[in-house]
């Protein structure tokens, strides 16, 4: 298989990311971006020649290349979009998704966002295919030993955003038993100000490890018991999928994209109203009352991970690839 891969930047103005070599199937287009309505808009040049090519994969919409070619080049060749659920948008949002009605196939990125798309745009192919990312080195780390519900650790990964429910999360700490621990990694964006509300006391069980670059997060899941994602909205989430290699059980809300594929009630983890914080505490606490829990639990967690492993993936795009190719 050859593979071509087009970015519209090198990275985004704010990514805190290390940089890192373009594999040789790699390029960057030329071109610059402006804000609509808060989401960035990219126009770029010197669009990639699909002469010779046999299936075009589109994971932008907010794009100049990707509206023109989708309504034109595209039009009379195999492609696939490929993307998260949308959130419901107004008349932009609607002109900007009409070409996805001729694609070849829809690739939702996970089961949520695959019947979305399904719904709204009923005839091309549909199909699930969420990310997958090495796991290798979290699948490596040995699961924390002796946890006992007087030293639980409770780990949260991401921007420090309300739309990343961290103010939920650090409420819903609060209300927890001395002996809870929480640990945070991520941009620091809001932290301070929503750790100036809480008691000394509270803050005194809550460790900030700051951002870490990708190869340190084996280290840091490893540290923890249990893992917290209590977003308002996410369209995936793939430091879910790190926290299944990680052995970890998984708390998450009901509007985590990754949440609908890889956690299962009582099985390994549960899932939560978003924004409920008595919800999040309860299910906090009732991992400090029940460590057993955690054993078990994370146990059914890393089986899953296998999954989700960078193999299972491609398997998944070559079945894709021959289907819309033949259609």
């Amino acid at each position: 298989m050859d593979l071509r891969v087009y970015y519209l930047e090198a990275a985004s103005p704010d990514s805190p990311w290390p940089d890192k070599s373009l594999a040789e199937y790699e390029s960057i287009l030329p071109g610059f971006w402006f804000s609509i309505r808060g989401a960035r808009f990219h126009v770029n040049w010197n669009l990639p020649d699909l002469s010779g090519v046999d299936c075009v994969v589109m994971n932008t919409l907010m794009s100049l290349p990707a509206q023109l070619l989708m309504r034109t080049s595209l039009r009379s060749r195999p492609w696939v979009f490929w993307g998260e659920r949308l959130k419901r948008g107004g008349w932009l949002q609607r002109r900007l998704a009409a070409p996805l009605a001729d694609a070849t196939g829809i690739a939702g990125i996970g089961s949520i966002a695959q019947r979305d798309y399904r719904d709204r745009f009923p005839g091309p192919l549909s199909y699930n295919i969420p990310y997958y990312c090495n796991l290798a080195p979290f699948l490596a780390q040995p699961p924390r030993k002796g946890t006992s519900r007087d030293d639980i650790v409770f780990l949260f990964c991401g921007q420090m955003i309300a739309r990343k429910g961290v103010d939920v999360l650090l409420r819903a700490f609060s209300t927890l038993s001395d002996g809870a621990r929480l640990l945070l990694a991520g941009r620091e964006a809001e932290l301070s100000s929503l750790l100036d509300a809480l008691p000394e006391r509270v803050r005194a069980r809550i460790e900030y490890a700051g951002f870490l670059p990708p190869e340190k997060l084996p280290e840091l899941f490893a540290r923890a018991d249990v893992f917290v994602m209590p977003s308002r909205y996410d369209g995936w989430g793939v430091v879910v999928n790190q926290a299944l290699g990680a052995g970890l059980p998984v708390l998450c809300s009901d509007t985590v994209g990754a949440g609908f594929d890889l956690v299962t009630n009582e099985v390994n983890g549960y899932k939560f109203p978003a924004g409920d914080v008595e919800a999040l505490a309860a299910a906090m606490q009732r991992m400090i009352d029940s460590p057993e829990l955690i054993a078990r639990w994370g146990e059914a967690s890393r089986a899953r991970a296998l999954d989700y492993l960078p193999e299972r993936g491609a398997a998944r795009w070559v079945d894709v690839f021959a289907e819309v190719c033949g259609a």
